[in-house]
């Protein structure tokens, strides 16, 4: 892991010199799991990352985002994954089957949109209108998926500290980036980021995946003094490099403007699990389990990064 910045000088200082950002990438249930374990591991450790000065969540890291500011402990979240019983195929009584995308389905469809277009925003305008195009029960579904969202967090306020969720405008292609002074709720804003094929309903608006805003979305830490960036999917990208979407180009920015910058991917302890199976529920104990070994190994070397400046 490098912490160093860029040799170039930054064009101009950094806002936020002595503060601390964590970054949550999107990963699916799996990915989840990884970063829950993981933090709840450095902080068995020693180290607490939860008290960043900002955190930026993605897709399924905007749910770890909600969840470790709501008050609930990296080790209860932890253990809770690791007490999960598979949920069933069906959802509750009068609510009809819990909607579902399967990884490779969802893969599959979005690999044809990004294949097609000619740049981020073209991409972005694509899959807002395909999501569009197949959304033939939009009412019902955003509501399940409201329920589902609302279920996970134990505490549907936005937190005092600042917590940015990242999404995108399903009509315009707009990338969007929701906080507390957005007049959206921390439930609706976490259901939009983590909206897979179908886009999610807010009033009259309609949101898409916060991963296609751009990837891990680390950028919106730029300023700050430091930033840790926990990728699942270890800074891969689909979309074509010469777009800038992929984390190395994000990493490059916020060193190049003076941030230290530290990523952490999935070793081999988290199982093989970060491709189209991430979606699948099942994988969710190894990989707890493997970003929790991995943040107790990792806290020695993330301590001195991370210290408090005060």
């Amino acid at each position: 892991m490098n912490t160093t910045p860029s040799s170039s000088h930054p064009t101009h200082p950094l806002a936020h010199p002595t503060k601390r950002a964590l970054v949550l990438a999107g990963g699916g249930a799996a990915g989840n799991a990884w970063e829950i374990g993981l933090i709840a591991g450095l902080a068995e450790a020693g180290v607490d990352v939860t008290n960043a000065d900002l955190i930026v969540g993605t897709s399924a890291g905007s749910t770890v985002a909600a969840q470790i500011t709501s008050g609930t402990q990296p080790s209860e979240l932890y253990a809770a994954i690791l007490a999960e019983v598979p949920p069933a195929r069906a959802g509750g009584p009068g609510r009809g089957p819990a909607p579902r995308v399967s990884g490779a389905s969802y893969m599959e469809w979005s690999d044809a949109i990004i294949a097609s277009a000619e740049s981020p925003a073209d991409m972005r305008r694509r899959l807002g209108a395909a999501a569009l195009d197949t959304d033939a029960s939009e009412g019902a579904s955003a509501s399940r998926w409201r329920d589902i969202v609302a279920a996970r967090l134990a505490n549907h306020d936005w937190p005092e500290r600042l917590v940015l969720i990242a999404a995108v405008d399903a009509r315009t292609g707009e990338p969007i980036a929701f906080d507390r002074n957005s007049g959206i709720d921390l439930v609706d804003a976490v259901a939009a980021s983590t909206s897979a094929m179908m886009p999610y309903r807010i009033g009259e608006d309609r949101y898409l995946n916060g991963g296609y805003r751009r990837s891990e979305n680390a950028d919106l830490a730029a300023g700050y003094g430091r930033v840790l960036v926990m990728s699942p999917f270890g800074g891969r990208t689909r979309m074509p490099l010469e777009w800038g979407m992929d984390l190395t180009t994000q990493v490059s920015e916020l060193r190049a403007a003076g941030s230290r910058v530290e990523t952490v991917f999935p070793d081999a302890g988290a199982g093989d699990v970060f491709d189209a199976n991430a979606l699948d529920p099942s994988t969710r104990p190894q990989a707890a389990r493997g970003g929790y070994d991995q943040g107790r190994a990792l806290a020695e070397r993330l301590a001195e990064f991370w210290a408090d400046p005060s």
